[in-house]
């Protein structure tokens, strides 16, 4: 990874104010983004990404490209957690092992949404389906890491799982829900949809990822303090785990023929973590998990080293290998 890279994803204003945001809790200032404009700006963010990735994929259609990605993205929605559990169970009790697992098989929307920022301003394009990539990326995970538990966990006749709230938090939670809809109203709106919302969704989209990043900062230097408690195998995890799903990701769209800029998306994909939507679902389904371990991992660990280091690294190995 090239020195110039690496500044120019940490010179991007969107980065540098997750970074200020970060520095503000340690200097421990009084900053902070009022609620409940942060549920707003995600909000905006998951419907910009959606109607924008709709219209994309109008305009390639749903070609053999486009069903080869989606295969691509839930073959590793399953495997990731898998492996990622047995890895886990070499430190961990079952219950952990299956909520971190589940967390890291699964996806972070922002994180995606800022490597899109990031391969922008270096002048490439991805494919609007790998918006659709993401929203199935989403929730597999959850369900994996529920039949896991059922597998290798001994537990009392009072802890079955409730499989109907389970399934209803992967499929519907409001993530997966808002994604998966703004994706078919763009895709169904097309042009004529696209340039009506682009004022709104398209030309502020950079301001309202900067004002989302720099609460996000705030809210990852926060949970620092709390790494000391996930011990230096969780660490090393938090940042190993990711770069190798993502080496796998770039096998694997190498090996299957994906453009540059998709190749770029869905390693990023494949090296993020879940710290909304399958945290949710671990606390309702997995209670005996510590959300201290899965949640900070997550978000003080991995989140962070995606957004600095994790971007421009994926993008210097895919430049070498796709030129």
């Amino acid at each position: 990874m090239s020195l110039e890279l690496l500044l120019q994803n940490i010179l991007n204003p969107p980065v540098l104010l997750f970074l200020l945001g970060i520095l503000a809790v340690l200097l421990r200032t009084e900053l902070e983004v009022p609620q409940p404009l942060p549920k707003l700006f995600s909000l905006y963010l998951l419907i910009a990404i959606g109607l924008h990735g709709g219209y994309e994929l109008s305009k390639s259609g749903i070609t053999s490209d486009v069903v080869k990605v989606l295969l691509l993205a839930m073959f590793m929605a399953v495997a990731v957690p898998i492996y990622a559990f047995f890895i886990l169970r070499l430190k961990l009790d079952v219950y952990n092992a299956v909520a971190i697992a589940a967390t890291y098989g699964s996806i972070s929307a922002v994180t995606f949404i800022t490597a899109g920022s990031f391969l922008n301003t270096l002048g490439g394009k991805y494919g609007g389906y790998m918006v659709a990539a993401m929203t199935l990326m989403e929730s597999p995970a959850i369900i994996i890491g529920l039949i896991l538990l059922s597998l290798f966990a001994r537990r009392n006749e009072n802890s079955s799982i409730e499989w109907k709230e389970v399934l209803r938090e992967a499929f519907l939670n409001p993530s997966v829900y808002i994604l998966m809809g703004t994706l078919v109203i763009g895709f169904i709106t097309g042009e004529k949809g696209w340039k009506a919302m682009e004022p709104l969704f398209g030309n502020l989209f950079r301001g309202m990822l900067a004002f989302f990043l720099l609460d996000m900062g705030l809210v990852a230097g926060r949970r620092l303090g709390e790494i000391k408690r996930v011990g230096l195998f969780l660490v090393a995890f938090g940042v190993l785990l990711p770069i190798f799903n993502a080496s796998a990701g770039i096998f694997l769209a190498k090996t299957f023929g994906l453009a540059k800029g998709d190749a770029f998306m869905f390693s990023v994909l494949c090296a993020s973590a879940s710290y909304i939507a399958v945290p949710a679902a671990m606390r309702l389904s997995v209670p005996e998990a510590n959300p201290s371990l899965y949640v900070t991992m997550s978000l003080a660990i991995t989140f962070p080293f995606n957004i600095a280091i994790g971007i421009p690294l994926y993008y210097s190995i895919i430049n070498m290998l796709w030129g």
